[in-house]
């Protein structure tokens, strides 16, 4: 079967980003003026997610702690992932250049967790055991639209406080009460933690479409939710995304954790995959194939469900045991489903196209990104250059192309 040329083509955004992240890193806690942390030991709450900068922002905000008299320590705050082990955990932190020797502050990795009290809430409240006994807790997370669900407050300061700093305990007590529990009840279990865990400030982070780091907010408590908003709607503004809304087929080179929660950005891509949720309108999307996951995934595959199709080189990399107790903490099990596995890329498009039984071979929209953070670059075929070829943003790049090696793999990006 023959797999329609395709062609690069270089979408542009807004590049605005920051240079001197340790200047503004500095800058922004010197605002919230901590001055009492002389003597005092200081959790710096980090999380699990790709974020760029991450060992730049973290290294600054704990030399600015040092400066100040206090002694900081890193705490690992990503609910289940890592398998759920703080072994796991740590090793996730490793691959982001967060260990002691770069960072300058050891990591305290460990599963346990002290219960806050509950007061008038639904759920319990738990937090890192380390966290809890230190003098002081510092968030670190990047600000951005949840791949679960949407409301006032996302992805951001206040999940880490719950999900990420209530370890899989936490999770597992959120998670039961499904997507009502990630809208409705991560700001008042915030509330509780913010009330009782001694946290006394937040670094939140806004990254561009180019996956560049744009804003640096450093937050009191009692700014997290007004600021959190303000920020999430600066985050969605500067949202990438997929030139067309209608395809048949979108190629997804790599996923992974360090890319999304989901391994792919249910925004980017428009499937969702929670029975109790409605699936997005746009874009449509019939078929996905996902070649590869990535390293600093360490085998943990949740959202493969999300596609159609995958490689057997990415099944074969997949930890199981990682990949099920993240899905099923989630309680989202359809989003851990192993998709229709293919010998090879060419063999997972030829599938693909397979699917596509009513639509003339030469009219295939079809689009292959690296991934869902990084959507500046990306190959299409003649019908999706043909709709967006006038678009002020969009350069074509290069000559129409075979996309496959005589292997079978994909061609480089």
């Amino acid at each position: 079967m023959d797999i329609p040329k395709m062609v690069r083509i270089r979408q542009t955004f807004d590049d605005r980003h920051i240079t001197d992240i340790e200047g503004v890193v500095r800058e922004q806690m010197e605002n919230l003026r901590l001055d009492t942390l002389k003597g005092a030991s200081v959790a710096v709450a980090v999380g699990s997610r790709g974020i760029a900068n991450l060992d730049r922002i973290v290294r600054s905000a704990v030399l600015y702690i040092k400066q100040l008299g206090g002694s900081p320590f890193i705490v690992p705050a990503m609910g289940s992932h890592g398998g759920a082990t703080a072994e796991g955990q740590k090793r996730l932190l490793e691959g982001y250049g967060i260990t002691e020797e770069l960072v300058g502050a050891p990591v305290r990795s460990s599963m346990q967790v002290v219960e806050l009290p509950q007061d008038d809430l639904e759920n319990r409240v738990y937090m890192d055991k380390n966290a809890y006994e230190a003098d002081a807790v510092i968030v670190i997370n990047r600000i951005k639209i949840h791949t679960d669900f949407h409301g006032p407050t996302e992805s951001g300061l206040l999940k880490m406080c719950v999900i990420g700093l209530g370890k899989h305990k936490q999770a597992l007590e959120i998670h039961k009460y499904g997507v009502y529990g990630l809208r409705e009840l991560i700001p008042k279990t915030a509330r509780q933690v913010l009330k009782y865990g001694k946290i006394i400030a937040g670094i939140g982070i806004v990254e561009n479409a180019y996956d560049r780091t744009m804003l640096i907010e450093a937050l009191r408590p009692s700014e997290f939710e007004s600021g959190e908003k303000k920020l999430l709607d600066i985050s969605r503004a500067n949202m990438p995304s997929l030139p067309v809304s209608k395809l048949d087929i979108l190629v997804v080179d790599r996923m992974g954790k360090n890319i999304s929660g989901t391994g792919i950005d249910t925004n980017i891509i428009g499937r969702i995959r929670i029975n109790s949720e409605k699936e997005p309108e746009a874009p449509d999307i019939k078929n996905i194939v996902i070649s590869d996951i990535t390293e600093e995934s360490h085998g943990n595959a949740v959202g493969v469900g999300l596609g159609d199709f995958i490689t057997r080189k990415l099944f074969e990399k997949i930890d199981f045991k990682a990949t099920y107790e993240n899905v099923i903490t989630s309680a989202f099990i359809e989003r851990g489903k192993i998709p229709l596995i293919a010998d090879n890329d060419r063999q997972a498009l030829e599938y693909a196209l397979r699917m596509c039984r009513s639509v003339v071979a030469d009219r295939i929209k079809m689009i292959r990104i690296k991934d869902s953070l990084h959507l500046s670059e990306m190959y299409v075929t003649f019908p999706v250059l043909e709709e967006i070829r006038d678009k002020a943003n969009i350069e074509v790049v290069g000559e129409f192309v075979d996309i496959t090696e005589p292997s079978g793999e994909l061609i480089s990006f």
